[in-house]
């Protein structure tokens, strides 16, 4: 069974510490500022986990919900350490509910979502997230951490959404074609994707099974390069994007766009077929 949900972030986030048990005094450091923030927000309904990296905080949630986000979060804070190789350590916030999730992003709503971030905090849609398999529930938080840790100013679309699931997934334990099951439906029916996918392929519009491909066609593109060239290779890549440009990040690989397309196609269809 697929795990691939829409877990398009609404807004970029930052990462602060914590560190293992419900109710504790705020401590000086990062991590005070977060409990400081929490406190703010839902006073005296604020129930407050730390993991062993990590610091996850609900409105009126019950501890052991908490207590398991802190251990998935922990977890996905490692899988993106591995890759990024600096330490990353993540606040989650659980709302009440999905309004709440929402005016907590300040967007109009978070339907669809598992999880959003904004404003130096992971929020967690209450009602999506809980419809996911534990492994989606790991996948999705690291894809976002991803998100929070790496940046995403000046990259193409497929470029950040793949290398946030090439993160997410590269330890989650997942066949190819399990994580890609809607890609390779296409696939094996004899429809290769044309072009990685764009901005509209990601927008509200591409919905459902569009809407997986593209994350599914991004990640893959994503798989190829660290194959290829290492996955040092592939984190560098992302930062000099950033900064200089996907082109130019390509040629010092020896690549463009279009050669990368190509050789993606064929690696779609070999992985896929």
């Amino acid at each position: 069974m697929s795990v691939q949900v829409n877990r398009r972030a609404v807004l970029a986030g930052l990462l602060l510490a914590g560190a293992a048990t419900a109710g504790a005094p705020i401590p000086p450091g990062p991590g005070g500022r977060a409990l400081a923030d929490v406190r703010a927000l839902w006073g005296d309904e604020a129930v407050v986990v730390r993991g062993t990296s990590s610091l996850v905080a609900g409105h009126r949630a019950p501890a052991g919900l908490l207590g398991d986000l802190a251990r998935r979060a922990d977890l996905a804070g490692r899988r993106v350490s591995a890759v990024l190789r600096r330490p990353v350590r993540p606040v989650v916030l659980v709302p009440a509910s999905t309004a709440a999730a929402a005016r907590l992003a300040g967007v109009a709503s978070v339907d669809g979502l598992a999880a959003v971030a904004d404003g130096g905090r992971t929020i967690v849609v209450p009602e999506f997230f809980a419809r996911l398999t534990p492994t989606g529930r790991d996948v999705v938080l690291t894809h976002e951490l991803t998100h929070v840790a790496a940046g995403t100013g000046g990259l193409p679309v497929w470029l950040y959404e793949g290398f946030a699931d090439y993160v997410a997934y590269r330890d989650a334990g997942l066949p190819v074609g399990v994580a890609a099951a809607e890609l390779a439906a296409e696939v094996r029916a004899g429809r290769l994707p044309l072009a990685l996918p764009g901005p509209a392929d990601f927008g509200l519009r591409a919905g459902g099974t569009r809407l997986a491909r593209a994350y599914q066609e991004a990640w893959l593109a994503c798989r190829f390069l660290a194959e290829r060239s290492g996955e040092e290779t592939l984190v560098r890549l992302y930062g000099e994007a950033q900064t200089g440009g996907v082109e130019r990040a390509l040629a010092s690989l020896g690549l463009s766009t279009g050669m990368l397309t190509e050789r993606w196609r064929d690696y779609v269809r070999e992985q896929l077929a």
